[in-house]
């Protein structure tokens, strides 16, 4: 038997309870990853809260849930490829991959794990390298800007953060007080949320130096800030807000990123060239105080679960 982590009903962390399933196998062109390490993201509790997400991964209870991962190869289908039993890995597998075993196809996304990198870093790859990766890339930044970057600290925003500066952007980064001094080593500007953010950003500006782009990763609050400061709408990108509330912003997401962008993202990492911060990691069978953790907010890189 397996572990494998699930929600029954939609609701608060609570409701998640690991159960014992037959191993998975896998099936023609597919391997099976035993999974190490998994990164927990927004979009896992907000579907289990019953949100959007729900409609957009066509989920229907019991559902898994977590979705990306870091493990070894262990079985390999009918006419794989690409890899063999014990090649280590990383990947995602939308709301599958909290478990001890995840299926997934050798031409999705799964892709090798540089042997510098940690499990633990791979597991929170997935989601948060693709989405930094096409997020910054749809401003084509240069050292001509200074951008604005909501939830500096989280994983999507700590790597668009360096990758911004990388692309010779100066780094505006949204963040609570106790992850300034972080960010301020990794070369970004920290300013707090909340009343008034638009006046300490106007403080920030280097030499009267306009902002000129936004990556919005927490709400429409960055994206009111920035259109306020002169930052034209389509130079805005946000992953955190949609239809109305997104005042036409663009929202480029991982969905635009190959697995040929995961694994530059995830080479720049195991170079030392980026750093992705692991706020805490806790057993699978801690799920839920896992996913309290990171829905509290004020989380400085990923949450992780580990199965040994």
């Amino acid at each position: 038997m397996s572990r494998f982590v699930q929600f029954e009903e939609y609701g608060p962390p609570e409701n998640l309870k690991v159960v014992n399933v037959q191993p998975p196998w896998p099936g023609p062109g597919e391997v099976r990853v035993r999974v190490m390490a998994v990164g927990l993201n927004a979009v896992d509790y907000k579907a289990m809260a019953g949100g959007p997400a729900v409609n957009a991964f066509g989920l229907k209870l019991p559902s898994g849930i977590g979705y990306d991962f870091s493990g070894f190869v262990d079985e390999v289908g009918a006419g794989v490829t690409r890899y063999t039993p014990g090649d280590a890995v990383l990947g995602s597998k939308p709301f599958e991959a909290a478990a001890d075993f995840v299926i997934v196809a050798e031409d999705g996304q799964l892709i090798p794990k540089p042997a510098a990198l940690t499990f633990e870093v791979a597991g929170a790859l997935g989601a948060v390298g693709r989405t930094a990766m096409a997020s910054v890339a749809s401003l084509e930044l240069d050292e001509s800007d200074t951008v604005l970057v909501s939830a500096a600290a989280g994983g999507v925003g700590v790597l668009a953060c360096q990758l911004a500066i990388r692309a010779g952007a100066t780094v505006i980064g949204t963040a609570s007080a106790a992850n300034h001094d972080y960010l301020s080593d990794l070369g970004v500007i920290p300013v707090e949320y909340g009343e008034g953010l638009a006046d300490r950003i106007r403080e920030s500006l280097h030499d009267g130096q306009p902002l000129t782009a936004a990556l919005d990763n927490h709400g429409p609050e960055t994206i009111d800030v920035a259109i306020e400061l002169g930052v034209p709408v389509e130079r805005i990108n946000t992953i955190a807000a949609y239809g109305p509330a997104a005042r036409g912003a663009a929202h480029v997401g991982g969905s635009r990123a190959t697995n040929d962008h995961l694994a530059e993202i995830a080479e720049l990492l195991a170079q030392g060239e980026l750093v992705l911060p692991i706020d805490s990691i806790f057993p699978i069978e801690r799920a839920a105080e896992a996913y309290r953790r990171l829905a509290a907010g004020h989380v400085r890189g990923k949450v992780i679960l580990v199965t040994d």
